[in-house]
């Protein structure tokens, strides 16, 4: 297949200059009736949405390759999970688990149970989305230990709600005048062997474990006791933080330190996990069991589930501790277990074996293209760091929105995380071809920008 053949099959379709008149009438009214607060990189105003493709109001097609954040993990309406909303909303929407039985709780735990990183038996919890799951474990974890303290990770992002809020560290503007949050949580750094190191894995290796060690080297030496400290909270690949991997020996001595202090190791698998990685959950790479999982996102491929998981000895609070009115409602349960079966069957293999391969020719834009610092990720989650010197490691924040806004306008679909990188985490299902059209487009928007900024640069320096 020529590369016209190839992108007249797998490419966007424009049909008229972006934003389109319908969708300057929805964001127009969206100026005027919508929350501010909402973060928005492009206009794209959706219709309708089928696998890797979304189309607008106006007729034009996108390729999406950010799965509306890693949440559409089998692609946009895939008819299993479709049918199984169908079914079920046509026998029942709504029970409150909190007040009464449904086996719809409990089919979604047995299965969930038999994928889950750690040993059984589980315990499971439902609410409506990450920070929930996340808001879950928090008061679980003070509940079981009896202890106070948390800690969590610079960079981190568990959600924006309260508890979850006061664990995240990834802007200043999702804190900003909301003070006093949450007391009791001690921030440290991550590991960012690419930013704290220049030199081979010896010396990478050695940063991260440093990372990890500092609990007991200095944090506990000086200003938290270790009895008093109930839960460590990491992402095992940082999402809003910039798609970081944590290095496998970090997350083991995290597991080790746990372990010697009686604290629990929290994994916030919202972003990375339900098959993302090329394994069900981001943590299974290192080996290590965690004692909490938060879920949400991808689990249920649209719609709002979060569930948290934990060793069933852990969930021992009692009942009206913890509720959620509409938390594992009966449609969302079923997408979830259209999900899964999808997921099971090819989806986690197919970003296993789609995302090595995006990653092999990702990696070869370090030599080819000035602003391509790193490249790193597991599976299709996958985050491209952008530097204006390779030298200097200066970030490249305003040409990386550029290069975001750019590829809206070719008809592709990118979202930026942490200060100066792009993500890209495409529903589990994309093809091969439909990764090469994506990452064509994307080569080409980088160049573009390249060729833009060493004008600029070229200028300023005369």
């Amino acid at each position: 297949m020529t590369k016209q053949e190839l992108y007249a099959q797998y490419g966007p379709k424009l049909v008229c200059p972006l934003p389109g008149p319908n969708a300057q009438a929805v964001i127009k009214a969206d100026d005027r009736l919508i929350s501010p607060s909402y973060t928005r990189s492009y206009p794209l105003v959706a219709k309708r949405g089928r696998g890797i493709r979304i189309e607008d109001v106006d007729g034009n097609e996108f390729l999406d390759m950010s799965a509306g954040i890693a949440v559409v993990s089998t692609g946009h309406c895939h008819p299993e999970v479709v049918a199984a909303i169908r079914k079920q909303a046509g026998e029942l929407l709504h029970i409150s688990g909190t007040d009464f039985y449904d086996e719809h709780l409990t089919d979604l735990a047995s299965r969930l149970s038999a994928v889950a990183p750690m040993p059984g038996p589980h315990r499971f919890f439902y609410g409506n989305s990450g920070a929930e799951a996340v808001e879950c474990a928090l008061k679980l974890a003070r509940y079981h230990t009896g202890r106070q303290q948390i800690i969590s990770f610079f960079g981190a992002f568990h959600g924006r709600t309260m508890g979850a809020l006061s664990l995240t560290g990834s802007k200043p503007q999702q804190k900003r005048r909301f003070a006093p949050l949450v007391p009791g949580v001690t921030h440290i750094r991550y590991p960012y062997a690419y930013r704290g190191c220049s030199g081979g894995p010896q010396e990478e290796e050695a940063f991260s474990l440093g990372c990890a060690r500092f609990i007991e080297e200095k944090l506990f030496k000086t200003i938290l006791a270790p009895e008093e400290v109930a839960a460590i909270f990491v992402e095992p690949i940082q999402g809003e933080g910039g798609y970081v991997v944590a290095p496998d020996n970090f997350l083991r001595e995290l597991r080790d330190i746990c372990t010697r202090h009686g604290i629990l190791l929290v994994a916030d698998e919202v972003q990375c996990g339900a098959g993302r990685t090329g394994k069900w959950w981001a943590i299974e790479h290192s080996g290590v069991e965690p004692d909490i999982v938060c879920m949400a996102k991808g689990i249920a491929s649209g719609m709002p589930l979060g569930v948290c998981m934990s060793r069933a000895e852990i969930m021992d609070w009692l009942p009206g501790s913890h509720a959620s009115t509409f938390g594992g409602n009966p449609v969302s349960i079923a997408a979830a277990l259209a999900t899964m079966d999808v997921l099971e069957r090819e989806g986690i293999a197919n970003a296993a074996r789609i995302g090595e391969r995006m990653l092999e020719r990702l990696r070869g834009w370090k030599k080819t293209h000035p602003l391509v610092g790193d490249v790193r990720g597991r599976g299709l989650m996958i985050g491209i760091e952008l530097v204006k010197d390779k030298n200097t490691r200066e970030p490249a924040t305003a040409l990386r929105n550029r290069i975001e806004t750019l590829a809206f306008e070719r008809g592709l679909m990118i979202l930026g995380c942490g200060e100066t990188s792009l993500r890209l985490c495409p529903p589990l299902i994309i093809s091969e071809n439909e990764a090469t059209v994506a990452l064509d487009i994307l080569e080409d928007t980088l160049t573009a920008v390249e060729e833009e900024h060493a004008k600029v640069f070229s200028v300023a320096t005369v």
